[in-house]
């Protein structure tokens, strides 16, 4: 693994997430009424999503064998070879598949789910940010 690749991209997913945090209105209505923190928060949670991804699958080439045949696949293997745990991996899945419906807009955002997203669980992306960290030791 790259250590130096993989810190400029934990850089980057901190940035993310202080974006959103900055710009996390008080209540999911006053998200749905602000069209820039909804932009805002929407594109830096696709980022620090997709992030997760790339570093994942950096870690994944120091693993023969472990090849995903998707991007939520990414982090049930990383969980798998135990680098982060599995209620943590399955979170992370199910946040590709808001990235996906985000990027690829298959159906209109709930900003009921992102608000509870900004609200509950940015600490998915910390927590996966401190095990990668561990490995980098």
């Amino acid at each position: 693994m790259d250590n130096d690749t993989v810190s400029a991209k934990l850089e980057s997913l901190s940035r993310c997430i202080s974006r959103i945090e900055e710009k996390r209105p008080a209540s999911v209505d006053a998200l749905k009424s602000d069209i820039d923190a909804q932009d805002i928060i929407v594109l830096n949670l696709e980022r620090a999503i997709q992030v997760c991804v790339d570093i994942g699958s950096h870690i994944l080439t120091d693993h023969p064998g472990a090849s995903p045949s998707s991007m939520a696949g990414v982090f049930r293997e990383i969980s798998a070879k135990g680098i982060i745990e599995k209620p943590l991996a399955e979170r992370l899945s199910r946040a590709v598949g808001f990235r996906n419906i985000a990027v690829h807009e298959y159906e209109e955002i709930s900003w009921d789910i992102v608000f509870s997203i900004i609200t509950g669980q940015l600490n998915d992306f910390r927590n996966f940010a401190g095990a990668v960290m561990g490995l980098m030791k």
